[in-house]
């Protein structure tokens, strides 16, 4: 059993038939913490508007977080924009489980952490309407692709294997559209006088450190099967968990190279109004 200070998940996407629930599980019955987040689309409410997709693996994946409320461990959800109906009930506690717009998060070694899934960016990082609509599909069919292709893996006994992932990884708008929302989210907590953001909602795990702050994304369960985690110390990494567990990153000790080279790159205008918006007390 591995134990941890805080860990962070997001975008499970329980009720839509991509989400990786076997490998969840496997991930909460192995992990020990003293505080879960659960940072948006846990439940995929719009998913399930299409079509009702809830096996016992996805209820089993319920159970184990009620269990894990009721054992001791201070559980935390900040839904998202596929759970936002939660977003109804914030500020309110339910078996256990207490839900908030967002949360503070201070590290042991000191630092604080505005905690939210993200998709309040969605307003500030835009593309175009054509190329969303074109993504959506493409990205629905590169999902569909990826179960048919890890369900071949399986038989052939080779452990998960993003295909959805690694295709993203090889387009430069997604590259780029990526970038502009980390940098984004690390502004926003910057001049809100935080150390970092920690989210989800763009299915990219992975670090952004510049000199004033470090931006944090736990990534998914849908295509990565990955997970934020907190040791005792305060430092952070991002694990994934399938046939394979593995460490896949630490945070970084230094700045990225763009933030070397003299003035931040333009992202979309942050107005005065939105970041304090992102930035107000929780709920």
């Amino acid at each position: 059993m591995d134990r941890y200070r805080s860990v962070f998940i997001s975008d499970v996407h329980l009720g839509s038939a991509d989400c990786q629930a076997e490998y969840l599980l496997d991930f909460l019955d192995n992990v020990e913490c003293e505080t879960l987040y659960l940072v948006g689309d846990i439940i995929d409410l719009i998913a399930m508007q299409r079509r009702v997709h809830f096996p016992d693996s996805h209820q089993a994946i319920v159970r184990k977080i009620l269990d894990i409320a009721a054992s001791g461990t201070r559980v935390i959800y900040v839904p998202g924009n596929h759970d936002e109906f939660l977003r109804h009930f914030c500020g309110q506690t339910l078996s256990g489980i207490e839900l908030r717009q967002k949360a503070i998060h201070t590290t042991a070694d000191g630092r604080r952490f505005v905690v939210c899934h993200g998709d309040q960016f969605d307003q500030v990082v835009r593309c175009s309407p054509l190329m969303l609509l074109v993504g959506d599909r493409a990205h629905g069919l590169l999902l569909r692709l990826n179960r048919w292709f890890n369900a071949w893996r399986r038989l052939r006994r080779k452990p998960y294997w993003s295909l959805a992932a690694w295709v993203k990884t090889r387009i430069g708008k997604a590259r780029s559209f990526i970038r502009r929302f980390e940098m984004a989210a690390l502004t926003v907590a910057e001049r809100g006088n935080y150390d970092g953001f920690i989210c989800g909602h763009i299915h990219s795990a992975g670090f952004l450190r510049s000199a004033e702050g470090l931006y944090c994304n736990d990534g998914d369960w849908v295509e990565h099967c990955t997970a934020l985690v907190e040791r005792a110390n305060g430092r952070l990494e991002i694990l994934h968990w399938s046939e394979e567990p593995r460490l896949v990153e630490r945070e970084p000790d230094a700045p990225a190279p763009e933030f070397e080279r003299g003035p931040r790159p333009v992202i979309d205008a942050l107005t005065p109004a939105f970041i304090e918006q992102v930035n107000a007390e929780p709920k």
